[in-house]
């Protein structure tokens, strides 16, 4: 449910933007963040006046915000994992409306100390471009389904989902990436979508960066994967 007082038409900010999605009032949100910084020993508040001044973007004379409370953005950017200057930055208008980012749902398939990854194809030999499965999240759909299903639409691989790993603003692209971990469960890693990949391959987390370099991975996915690895070498060695 949305805030009654506020305008529906389009969100002003990326905070506030993830808050809708997530269909909670600026009420429910501050509530729910004062638990999270309960739960993990966070300083941060947010009261729902300081959280409308901040998903607003400005402060309601017009002015621009100051400086957010260090403990208070550290507290954003732990619940979204994404920057504080990346929430408060204001969504593009076009035509009247509000420019969104495009949303998509990465899958982080991971079978012992291997991840699965696939080749994009591009309109020439030098746009080739290894990368983790994913999908373009449409409007009312769920990022988890979203990463399943083009796992194997794409790869013929059957995973599930593990947990959510975060989401950021891709620095390259500017596509809303939503990460998700996920469990091999069976198949054989083929290239099924060859409209638009070459190749869809198994590689060691140590191999990784020959192909995606480390500076591109996301933080969490390198932590998620480094744990995969250490799970698969102490059970192998025990």
């Amino acid at each position: 449910m949305r805030d009654a007082d506020r305008d529906e038409s389009a969100p002003r900010t990326l905070l506030e933007q993830l808050i809708w999605e997530r269909r909670q009032t600026f009420e429910e949100f501050a509530e729910s963040a004062e638990e999270f910084a309960r739960e993990h020993g966070e300083p941060g508040t947010l009261s729902v006046r300081h959280l409308q001044r901040l998903v607003a973007g400005s402060h309601p004379d017009g002015k621009p915000l100051g400086p957010v409370r260090p403990a208070t953005a550290r507290l954003l950017e732990r619940i979204f994992d994404i920057s504080i200057d990346e929430l408060l930055a204001p969504l593009d208008r076009l035509a009247g409306t509000t420019f969104q980012p495009l949303r998509v749902a990465v899958a982080i398939v991971v079978r012992g100390s291997d991840v699965l990854i696939v080749c994009r194809r591009a309109e020439d030999a030098n746009g080739l471009s290894w990368q983790f499965p994913a999908g373009v999240i449409k409007p009312g759909a769920r990022p988890a389904v979203i990463a399943v299903r083009e796992t194997l639409a794409e790869t013929d691989v059957h995973c599930v989902i593990t947990r959510k790993l975060g989401t950021r603003l891709h620095p390259t692209t500017g596509v809303l990436c939503e990460y998700v971990l996920c469990d091999y469960v069976a198949g054989e890693a083929r290239n099924v979508d060859v409209v638009e990949n070459v190749a869809a391959i198994w590689v060691d987390r140590a191999d990784l960066t020959r192909f995606i370099p480390d500076g591109q991975v996301y933080g969490p996915v390198l932590r998620a994967l480094d744990a995969a690895t250490d799970a698969t070498q102490r059970a192998g060695s025990s």
